[in-house]
């Protein structure tokens, strides 16, 4: 373990001096040791470094260090092998300029918007007079105050889900980054309204940080900023669904004016009360209209007239129909006189007889049967069995 441990220190003995940016997280004088400790955090990332320096270099003239101050120094690595530590020896500190500081918040802008998180595309629309507001801001700030009066003073029935917190100061990105989070995973929130008051660039520092602009893009909750003064814009301005000028446009932003709401109902009812007296005058006078026809008006004058047209049909239908039936009975009377008139029984009543074999065939001619056989003659008082006797006949004409 030794062995590793001074190679390690070894190896980071050999890099030299380094220079490193960042934002002062703690500062540590104790006394009048002549040795500060401070700690150096990466605004963009959850990492701190410690860092020692001589006091003549953190009191160096027209050198304000204090916490949440934005630093360039120039240090050693050590590598403390008893503790297994690192840390940074500082030879030089000096404060990030204002130029700096906007020329590195213009280099994390080009970052995300070329991931994409700016596009309007990812714009959420606002909900209608939400139930519940999260509002993320200073406690007893003007900031607050501002969005709860105005909006209560618009929509009383609105509620909100407080969350207070730092919004200046090396720990402000963080404890907004909580709250946001907090009320994120609160179903009942509807909208967050991230709210702050006027300042300078660097008071301002950490609505511009990224990890802030990061878990706002995350949010599923509808984002509204209004952080410090209608000329501030920060980049969480960028990625938020919308930019309030001021904590009081939030408030005008988020919920509807009731009064206007109300006038809003208003005129929507007046205007559907006119549009249906309009169509029910225009139903009556078509419905006037139509029971002034005549069909409407007597109805039984159609009737009476449609009831001679049948009593004349009914009468003109009888007399058809009669006048076919005795017709009919008229032809009945004479097919019925010519069939009797060639029925073979009208033939039998005038005398005549029909001559037919055993097995019913008719004989035509008397060739056709032989002597003895025996035939039946049908005469109209019925049939007589007789038997053929071709003798001669003797002259008184007997057989």
């Amino acid at each position: 373990m030794r062995t590793v441990a001074r190679k390690v220190a070894e190896w980071i003995g050999r890099l030299g001096e380094v220079w490193v940016e960042g934002q002062v997280a703690q500062l540590s004088r104790r006394g009048n040791a002549a040795t500060v400790f401070l700690t150096l955090r990466d605004p963009a990332a959850d990492l701190s470094v410690p860092v020692t320096c001589h006091r003549d270099v953190a009191d160096r003239p027209g050198l304000e260090l204090t916490e949440g101050a934005r630093v360039i120094v120039r240090a050693r690595p050590d590598y403390y092998v008893a503790r297994g530590s690192f840390s940074l020896r500082a030879t030089e500190i000096r404060a990030v300029g204002l130029g700096e500081l906007l020329a590195r918040i213009e280099r994390i802008r080009r970052l995300l918007a070329a991931e994409g998180l700016f596009d309007a595309a990812r714009k959420r629309p606002l909900p209608f007079a939400p139930a519940v507001v999260g509002v993320i801001t200073g406690r007893d700030s003007a900031a607050e105050r501002d969005v709860l009066v105005t909006a209560r003073r618009r929509w009383p029935a609105v509620r909100f889900a407080m969350h207070n917190c730092a919004v200046q100061g090396p720990t402000a990105a963080e404890s907004v980054i909580a709250g946001l989070q907090r009320l994120d995973a609160d179903p009942t929130v509807q909208v967050i309204v991230i709210a702050r008051g006027g300042g300078s660039v660097e008071d301002l520092l950490p609505f511009s940080d990224e990890g802030l602009v990061r878990a706002i893009a995350a949010s599923r909750t509808p984002v509204v900023t209004a952080v410090g003064h209608e000329t501030d814009t920060t980049l969480v301005d960028h990625v938020a669904d919308v930019r309030a000028a001021t904590p009081t446009d939030a408030a005008h932003r988020v919920v509807p004016e009731i009064g206007e709401q109300t006038r809003l109902v208003e005129g929507l009812r007046a205007r559907a009360r006119h549009l249906l007296g309009s169509r029910l005058d225009q139903q009556e006078r078509w419905l006037e209209s139509v029971r002034s026809r005549p069909v409407l008006a007597d109805p039984q004058r159609l009737l009476a007239g449609r009831a001679d047209d049948v009593t004349a049909l009914r009468t003109r239908a009888t007399r058809t129909l009669t006048h076919r039936v005795e017709g009919a009975e008229r032809d009945l009377v004479h097919a019925r006189a010519r069939v009797a008139a060639l029925s073979p029984a009208a033939t039998l009543d005038r005398g005549y007889a029909v001559v037919q074999r055993a097995d019913g065939t008719l004989v035509r001619d008397p060739a056709e049967v032989d002597d003895g056989e025996r035939l039946q003659v049908r005469v109209a008082g019925g049939r007589l069995p007789v038997r053929v006797d071709r003798t001669p006949a003797g002259e008184d004409g007997q057989p």
